[in-house]
């Protein structure tokens, strides 16, 4: 799995627990000024996952408010830009002038090397907790125009729709799944993050051309195996329909899958004969016909699924079936939600 670092005050007794908070931020690279009404017990927890090129940590406090201040910048200014996503509770964001409040579901970003406050208060002060995901990007890995960034700092951007949408979704996955990869997946999926983070923000700077084409292709790709992991088992979904979705041609879906080493069409069926092949491995479904299984993934042809599983695994569906009864020979890891491969 990927590897994770927690912090988490409950370990020790309550009046002991807002002190262990002020040491991890004072660790950090980034150190800020910590207030809050809480102080007398307060319960955190902080899991930090480092992605090659970006650095992604869940947090769960009570209600808080932060400063960094310019006497903290000149002591630690380790150049990163922060990007914030509010999963619970209510954030506030302040920085060059500009201020947001920052409703579950949405983002803030700003710069680490410019001074800023930020607070995260629980929708139930006196019980409740405040929870965020957010991303640690360095200046020089976000291709992006830095004179241009100032823009965006102290706002707040949707995590529901488009491509917010998929990164809300992705960082939520990888924080909270961080079981189902490898550690050898990390810098590729912080690539991914990454591209997801550059297109959001550009297109937010009203000028996507400002983001590389290739990391926009990339974004692209993302969102498209997004788009199919959610509608694989409709036994419409085809190159066309995919197209259609995302306002592209099949032509532009074609040459955007190029460099991905499979067609359109491929990763579709391949999808399907995943999903198709875990749940006939799994015991819990044993009941189940194979012609109902295969009808739930997008094959509703009986003959065609088995002419294509078997052409895939070098057997039937009904004998690969049978050749997983001994439970310690069955795997059924979930799917990934941005890959093709199931994760584990």
């Amino acid at each position: 799995m990927l590897h994770r670092d927690t912090v988490d005050t409950t370990v020790l007794p309550p009046a002991e627990r807002f002190g262990m908070w002020l040491d991890l931020v004072a660790r950090t690279s980034a150190p800020m000024r910590i207030r809050s009404a809480h102080a007398d017990d307060f319960a955190a927890r902080a899991d930090f996952l480092d992605l090659g090129p970006i650095q992604v940590i869940k947090y769960h406090y009570p209600s808080l408010d932060a400063t960094r201040t310019p006497k903290l910048i000149r002591q630690s200014d380790p150049e990163l830009y922060v990007l914030a996503l509010t999963t619970d509770g209510v954030g506030t964001s302040s920085q060059d002038g500009r201020r947001s409040e920052i409703r579950a579901g949405e983002f803030t970003f700003y710069d680490g090397s410019r001074p800023h406050d930020v607070g995260h208060h629980a929708t139930e002060p006196e019980q409740g907790q405040a929870t965020s995901v957010i991303a640690m990007i360095p200046h020089a890995a976000l291709p992006l125009p830095p004179e241009r960034m100032a823009t965006l700092f102290g706002g707040k951007m949707s995590g529901r729709e488009g491509i917010g949408g998929l990164l809300a979704q992705f960082l939520l996955q990888i924080s909270g799944h961080p079981e189902q990869y490898h550690a050898a997946d990390a810098a590729r999926l912080g690539a991914v993050g990454l591209d997801l983070v550059t297109t959001m923000l550009g297109r937010h700077l009203v000028a996507e051309d400002a983001v590389p084409t290739e990391v926009r292709r990339r974004a692209l790709v993302t969102q498209v195996q997004a788009y199919v992991h959610r509608h694989v088992g409709d036994p419409a979904l085809s190159p066309r329909v995919v197209a259609d979705a995302h306002h592209i041609s099949l032509r532009s879906l074609h040459r955007l899958f190029e460099a991905e080493e499979t067609t359109v069409a491929s990763y579709i069926r391949d999808l399907r004969l995943a999903r198709c092949r875990r749940d006939l491995a799994d015991p819990a479904l044993r009941t189940q016909p194979v012609q109902v299984i295969a009808a739930r993934w997008g094959f509703p042809d009986k003959a065609h699924f088995s002419r294509v599983f078997r052409a895939a695994y070098g057997t039937s569906p009904q004998a690969y079936r049978e050749s997983t009864c001994d439970p310690a020979r069955i795997v059924n890891h979930p799917a990934s939600m941005v890959t093709s491969s199931p994760a584990d």
